[in-house]
């Protein structure tokens, strides 16, 4: 008989990158815990984890402008550049651990080293990217970027995107080598099968309806089973909801008292896919362009090449949409379904305030596919139609919540764990930059969730994650030594090390 004192019941919602991270910490720390995992689709890593479902940059912030703000006295604030460099380094470091344990194998079918770059045209965006390069390059963490506006230079570095251009304005880029392209759902499908070699129990086809609290304070879990129709109870001591889009409706039928007040809104994506191999191996990199006024952060355009089942593939966008439905296999319901009393005026604060974000989105459900090309020739001057097709991405759902900063019915960008006062239940709401810093996400939950253990797990975390407890940016040498270490594990370009 399992001991209830050393033992707990997990049950962990979604069957994507976040659930295959806390459940693969948490087989490390936490040994003979039994984790369940339950999952709608058929399969590992079907919605936002998919390699179609998302950018695959491992945000480190080496090229998405909208992390660096230029002030009103002309400096550039690089902290959330920082920050989210720091949690793809610990991201980095947990997947160095899993394969120097032989736990995953083959990092080449889900990491591999790409060139990201920023692209700006006109006089005003190069000087914004230049004082960009030179405050970033002062700091270790992006020391190795290049900046060039020399069209020669250029040429060697993005070919596809200087061909053919008539230079009628200035043109400028930063280039870090040692950016990543990442398939997350390969990932995610490697992690999920050691963790079912190790007894966790993975259930497909099968949908989380309701969580309800039990007299005893653990939680019940109602699933049915999607092809028989039967449903099922199951008992836990702990829940994570990590569905997705789906984990909003989850949070509020939970009715912990945290997540009132909390409401959803629904983007999709589009991205344009070139179908000629020709066209496609003429580029090597991901590169970032600036926003366009009024559109969400999500919306940055960026030419990236991916690797997508070993083959080399280009895309451009996103271009957004929207869509009621709050995950890709969702239903067109959810918006409407997630208003309830505590969230109301919240939800209505918002539309009121996101009137230009609701027209921008608008105006990018009616674009014709050559008004997309027109997008697409600002970074390949000569892109020809019928070279390129229009594909659906994922569906993302940004938090709305009331803050202190931005008042009632902010629109957020980024992720947000909501969890109970007494940790027995966690969700995760928001997008990107997500997959890429999971590991740091994850180890937040286990902070907030089980604090009454970290103390006992500090070694093992320490562990598989280095710099566990330390911040990179104050600590040089044991940067040099993650740089290194993680680069030859995953098999990427090694950075220069940095000096004191």
């Amino acid at each position: 008989m399992t001991n209830r004192e050393t033992s707990k019941d997990v049950v962990l919602i979604g069957a994507g990158i976040m659930s295959a991270t806390l459940g693969s910490l948490l087989k490390e720390l936490a040994p003979d815990w039994n984790i369940k995992v339950f999952e709608k689709l058929d399969k590992t890593g079907g919605e936002s984890s998919n390699v179609w479902n998302n950018a695959g940059t491992g945000h480190a912030a080496l090229c998405e402008l909208n992390y660096t703000k230029e002030q009103s006295d002309g400096s550039i604030d690089i902290s959330k550049a920082i920050k989210i460099n720091e949690q793809f380094q610990i991201t980095k470091q947990y997947w160095s651990y899993l394969l120097s344990k032989g736990y995953i194998h083959n990092p080449e079918e889900f990491v591999r080293s790409l060139p990201h770059m920023s692209l700006v045209h006109g006089r005003d965006n190069i000087n914004f990217l230049k004082k960009r390069y030179e405050t970033m390059t002062d700091h270790p963490l992006f020391k190795g970027m290049e900046f060039s506006e020399d069209p020669e230079k250029l040429k060697e570095w993005i070919p596809l995107i200087m061909k053919n251009r008539t230079l009628d304005e200035p043109v400028a880029a930063t280039r870090m080598e040692t950016g990543t392209d990442v398939n997350f759902g390969t990932l995610t499908e490697k992690m999920f099968d050691h963790l079912e070699s190790q007894d966790v129990q993975l259930h497909y086809n099968q949908r989380v309806d309701d969580v309800k609290r039990a007299d005893d304070g653990s939680w019940m879990v109602k699933v049915q089973h999607m092809d028989s129709d039967q449903t099922a109870l199951h008992s836990a001591d702990f829940v994570f909801v990590g569905g997705g889009g789906g984990s909003l409706h989850l949070l509020q039928k939970s009715g912990v008292p945290e997540g009132k007040g909390f409401g959803g809104f629904p983007v999709s994506g589009q991205f344009m896919v070139c179908n000629n191999p020709e066209v496609a191996k003429q580029h090597e990199a991901k590169v970032y362009g600036k926003a366009a006024a009024g559109a969400p952060p999500m919306s940055v355009p960026h030419l990236d090449t991916r690797y997508i089942d070993n083959e080399q593939s280009l895309l451009f966008g996103p271009f957004a949409g929207f869509s009621p439905k709050f995950l890709k296999a969702g239903s067109l319901a959810d918006l409407f379904t997630s208003i309830k009393i505590s969230n109301i005026l919240t939800m209505l604060a918002a539309g009121v305030k996101e009137i230009s974000l609701t027209k921008y989105l608008i105006g990018q459900v009616l674009q014709t596919k050559e008004q997309r090309m027109e997008a697409l020739r600002e970074f390949i001057p000569d892109a020809k139609s019928e070279d390129w097709d229009l594909v659906v991405a994922g569906q993302r759902v940004q938090v709305i919540k009331d803050t202190e900063e931005g008042g009632k019915g902010t629109l957020q960008f980024g992720t947000e764990i909501v969890n109970s006062a007494d940790g027995s239940i966690a969700a995760l709401l928001g997008a990107s930059p997500g997959a890429s810093t999971a590991v740091h996400v994850m180890m937040d939950v286990l902070d907030r969730c089980f604090p009454q253990y970290m103390d006992e797990w500090e070694p093992k975390l320490t562990e598989m994650v280095p710099s566990y407890g330390k911040s990179l940016s104050e600590h040089q040498d044991l940067l040099n030594e993650i740089h290194s270490s993680t680069a030859r594990t995953l098999g990427l370009k090694e950075k220069e090390p940095v000096h004191q």
